[in-house]
């Protein structure tokens, strides 16, 4: 079925000259962009992308959005005001956006040119979540440039993907509990990554730590670690650190040597431990990061309940103006 609307968006865009792709969203729904920019990098050779915050994309209005570019965006709800105005913005440059909610009869479905309704991230399995349907567009505009046909095979390592995401959730329970008893006092907590993994630090840090936690909590890219973040480290500072399958990981590992040395409190999700049966092996490095979001979940359930700090507490976000 996903498939299926996924061909059909494709369909629309047949006939048009389509050479760059923005990728334009907001807080979480931003993060599960960057893996799908990762993918298009290393497998769409005539097809540049960007990725920006929607409130940013319309104030830096970038000057090669036009009838030729595909703006793809995404609202849980389908209503960040920030969001619905950036797909407004696209199509007044010419731009064909393709819009991702849960919801349907959204503001932003009413805006976009193309919409697509993803399941629930706690009940669907992968490839209808926010991060499958991506990932599928990913490789359907790779089909679209002419340069392989992936959305048929991208489809079927997504659906393996659903028992490697169980397994790997059942196994990390008791590494989550160990999580939330040592960090559910600290006052800040680091999260290191590269490459498509990084998105995982970012929503991490961002949304389940900040947001949901109100604990002080920093994504590093593991790359730009070495040029400043470093310092902070302690022998008693935590790292929550991520060691990927794709082409960045010799970038991590590098992290994660130095992390060993200077800090007895490294929280290691390392891929390779994870039983990916199933999954092709030239697709595992692209849907780590699907597997890591899983296993950071019952992370952050896990220090929730060992705070009694609920993940649904608010104390801005829908409630005041801002």
């Amino acid at each position: 079925m996903m498939v299926q609307k996924i061909r059909e968006t494709m369909n629309g865009l047949r006939g048009r000259r389509i050479h760059h792709v923005c990728f334009v969203s907001c807080g979480g729904s931003s993060a599960l962009m960057y893996p799908c920019k990762y993918y298009l990098d290393r497998e769409a050779g005539n097809l540049a992308s960007d990725v920006y915050n929607s409130n940013e994309f319309i104030h830096r209005n970038p000057a090669n959005v036009n009838e030729n570019t595909v703006v793809i965006l995404c609202s849980q709800e389908g209503r960040t005001p920030e969001t619905v105005e950036a797909c407004r913005f696209a199509r007044k440059k010419g731009a064909v956006t393709v819009s991702l909610a849960m919801v349907e009869g959204s503001p932003l479905e009413a805006e976009t040119e193309f919409f697509i309704r993803y399941g629930h991230y706690e009940t669907s399995d992968p490839i209808n979540t926010s991060y499958g349907v991506m990932y599928l567009l990913g490789a359907a505009l790779v089909e679209l440039t002419g340069n392989a046909s992936p959305l048929d095979k991208m489809s079927e390592n997504l659906i393996a993907l659903a028992k490697v995401t169980e397994r790997t959730k059942f196994r990390a329970e008791q590494d989550s509990l160990a999580f939330a008893k040592s960090c559910k006092d600290d006052g800040v907590i680091y999260a290191l990554g590269a490459g498509p993994d990084y998105s995982q630090c970012y929503v991490f840090c961002n949304c389940y730590l900040m947001e949901m936690q109100w604990i002080n909590a920093i994504p590093i890219h593991a790359g730009e670690f070495f040029h400043g973040p470093f310092e902070i480290i302690e022998k008693n500072s935590p790292v929550v650190l991520l060691l990927g399958l794709g082409a960045t990981r010799p970038i991590e590992e590098r992290a994660r040597r130095f992390c060993e040395k200077y800090t007895d409190r490294i929280f290691l999700l390392d891929a390779a431990h994870y039983d990916f049966e199933g999954v092709d092996a030239n697709h595992q490095g692209y849907l780590a990061p699907l597997v890591f979001n899983a296993v950071l979940r019952r992370y952050s359930k896990a220090i929730a309940e060992e705070r009694d700090h609920p993940l649904d507490t608010r104390r801005y976000m829908h409630i005041v103006a801002y």
